[in-house]
């Protein structure tokens, strides 16, 4: 492998406020395989070992802001805001949410309109289904799409 194709994920990148212990567990374990920089973004500190930590105030998206304006080109931003990773697609980068599901450009759109829709429908008093509950095979398929990007990226992981 050259040292440009292990370049081109430099860093994942991670929205901590809400992401999953087994999440940033695998992320941890695969930064060995692969050697990427591992770096969480939250509005309140989190005892987060094995990971740059950045701790951010608690206004309304500092979090979101900091995580974007760290975002380059080929790295992988791990969110479960539909608005955050159409931000990071517009710059090139990945995003992938902690249950596995790989945001595309082709369907942010409809994301971003369903969740335009369900805060329509919350103002007027309506009640809106939260997500499903998590499983373990949330945390398979994550890790399983993970490892996809990084080989659909020509890195391959080194055991160590």
């Amino acid at each position: 492998m050259t040292m440009k194709a292990r370049e081109r994920v430099r860093h994942v990148l991670v929205d901590a406020d809400a992401c999953p212990r087994t999440v940033l567990d695998i992320l941890r374990r695969l930064r060995e395989e692969y050697g990427y920089r591992l770096v969480t973004v939250a509005s309140f500190n989190h005892d987060i070992d094995g990971a740059d930590h950045i701790m951010v105030g608690d206004g309304p998206d500092e979090a979101d802001l900091a995580l974007l304006n760290r975002t380059r080109r080929g790295d992988i931003v791990v969110t479960q805001d539909w608005g955050l990773a159409a931000l990071v697609l517009s710059r090139g980068a990945f995003a992938l949410s902690p249950r596995g599901h790989e945001y595309k450009g082709e369907r942010i759109e409809f994301l971003l309109d369903e969740r335009y829709k369900k805060a329509k429908a919350r103002l007027a008093g309506l009640r809106t289904r939260g997500p499903a509950r998590r499983t373990a095979e949330d945390d398979v398929r994550f890790e399983r799409t993970l490892r996809r990007l990084f080989e659909q990226e020509g890195i391959s992981g080194q055991k160590t």
